[in-house]
């Protein structure tokens, strides 16, 4: 990419309305099947599948974002980005057709292919119009579509599940996507165009998806489909480890790397990036699973349980926008990082607390606690690896940020979700001393097929479900715990605008 070129605050505005329209697409996606997903995986008998409904989705869009932000590196922002629109529409279409888990989840993983582009491009556009020391202020505006999402996607997504067909959770996506086709293929016509040497490292783009891929299937099966000894898991590893290391030696090689290692050279940078990926591994685990408490446990219905989520993500939106005009006034930003992972430590701890005693009020709080957190790192983190890298490298490096934070997600979504169904399904039956069967069984259980068997079948699956959430947020508090750690070595760097930013990488800029 060349020196980017100056936007009036008028041209700004234009743009960024093309990439709200875009982040309330894929804002709304995660928002609108959150409270769908245990009608989803009840209707197509998959509870055991339940993370791969979410994991394929994040895992695809993981692989996905490096590759995303090199194309928008090297053939321009406005087609690539307009591309993964497309994707994710014929995608979604597709989730809505699936007859099974096995369909669904691979239809979720295409729309994830095309998601990942939707946030890259997102945040790389943005870098390419707006110098870090000024995207504070802006940062307010990409904002202001949270509310919308947070309130309109658990209202439609419940309203969906419980008066439609969750089916129209994922249709519901094509009209919002085809004006966002529209409107980005107008407004975006002013952006850069790219290099025009496309040299794509695909070998390194497969040695990824091989490690991720195994990686995750690592901690979805372990101790559930497979012991960790068994030979599978063993030689997931074995084929996790040879994939990782024939990566790094690929990309050290690469005329243009799929993920430039070189990004990874700035100590922020990697730190940003650690703390990207324990942000994932929180939210996306947060927002799996708690609307399985408040429907199982707490009774509330899909439209309830999606509007319980609100206090966890107008948090987040609100600590962001102060945040964001912290940072901009002041130009300092350490504070933010160190603040977000205390908080977000101390809600997932507050989380692993919760029984089938506690009250949706509580619940409540505690969601603000944790989005307060989220808000501090989400924005922040991604500021700090902008800053950290080239002006020629911003594509790569956010997407080597987003993959981080996906990986993240991932991770959080296997494991967390891996030990909650175990947890469930052992204490439903350590209560029960038997398990429910046919059409009855756990893995078929939806919140209408609960309300309709006797009381000490509800009562123990109840149980179940409050004992797997509790070990989840516990072991999601120990990771993130491990965040405050990484915070706490970020070093302030000052925030460049334009005139400042470096064409290639210096030895100042890697040692910084």
């Amino acid at each position: 990419m060349t020196q980017p070129t100056r936007f009036t605050h008028r041209e700004i505005m234009v743009t960024m309305s093309g990439l709200v329209i875009a982040m309330l697409l894929a804002m709304l996606d995660n928002m609108i099947v959150a409270p769908a997903l245990p009608t989803i995986v009840g209707d197509l008998h998959g509870l055991n599948h339940l993370a791969w409904v979410t994991t394929g989705y994040v895992l695809a869009s993981t692989v996905a974002t490096p590759i995303w932000g090199k194309l928008g590196d090297l053939l321009g922002r406005r087609i690539t980005f307009l591309s993964s629109i497309a994707i994710f529409l014929v995608g979604s279409a597709l989730c809505g057709m699936s007859q099974n888990m096995g369909e669904l989840v691979a239809f979720r993983a295409l729309q994830g292919l095309g998601a990942g582009g939707l946030m890259v491009g997102v945040m790389a556009v943005l870098a390419d119009i707006v110098p870090p020391r000024e995207r504070g202020r802006y940062q307010g505006v990409m904002m202001a579509v949270m509310p919308l999402a947070m309130i309109g996607g658990p209202l439609v997504g419940g309203f969906i599940t419980d008066n439609l067909n969750w089916r129209w959770a994922f249709y519901v996506n094509l009209p919002l996507g085809v004006v966002a086709l529209a409107v980005c293929w107008f407004v975006l016509a002013k952006l850069p165009r790219g290099a025009g040497k496309v040299r794509i490292d695909w070998l390194g783009a497969a040695l990824l998806s091989v490690w991720i891929t195994t990686l995750v299937l690592i901690t979805t099966w372990g101790g559930s489909e497979y012991d960790w000894a068994s030979p599978q898991i063993l030689g997931l590893a074995a084929l996790t480890a040879a994939g990782l290391a024939a990566f790094i030696v690929v990309e050290r090689r690469a005329a243009e790397p799929i993920m430039p290692l070189s990004v990874f050279a700035n100590r922020n940078f990697v730190l940003a990036g650690a703390l990207s990926l324990i942000v994932g591994f929180a939210m996306f685990g947060g927002i799996t699973l708690l609307p399985q408490f408040q429907q199982y446990v707490q009774g509330a219905s899909a439209t309830n349980s999606g509007l319980l989520l609100m206090p966890m993500m107008i948090a987040a939106m609100v600590v962001s926008l102060v945040g964001g005009q912290f940072i901009t006034r002041t130009g300092h930003y350490r504070i933010l990082p160190i603040i977000g992972t205390v908080l977000m430590t101390g809600g997932l701890v507050l989380f692993a607390t919760m029984d089938t005693g506690t009250s949706r009020f509580m619940t409540g709080l505690f969601m603000v606690v944790l989005g307060a957190g989220m808000g501090c790192l989400m924005q922040t983190t991604m500021l700090i690896a902008q800053n950290s890298s080239p002006v020629n490298a911003v594509g790569a490096a956010t997407g080597a940020a987003t993959f981080l934070r996906n990986m993240g997600g991932s991770l959080g979504v296997s494991l967390l979700s891996t030990l909650y169904i175990n947890t469930l399904l052992d204490s439903f039956t350590s209560t029960t001393g038997t398990a429910v069967t046919g059409a009855n069984s756990a893995a078929a259980m939806t919140p209408a097929t609960l309300r309709a068997l006797p009381e000490p079948i509800q009562h123990a699956f109840a149980l179940g479900v409050s004992d797997g959430v509790q070990a989840a947020f516990t072991w999601g508090a120990i990771a993130a715990a491990a965040g405050i750690v990484v915070a706490l070595f970020i070093k302030h760097v000052p925030l460049r605008g334009f005139a400042d930013a470096p064409k290639t990488e210096t030895p100042e800029l890697q040692n910084a």
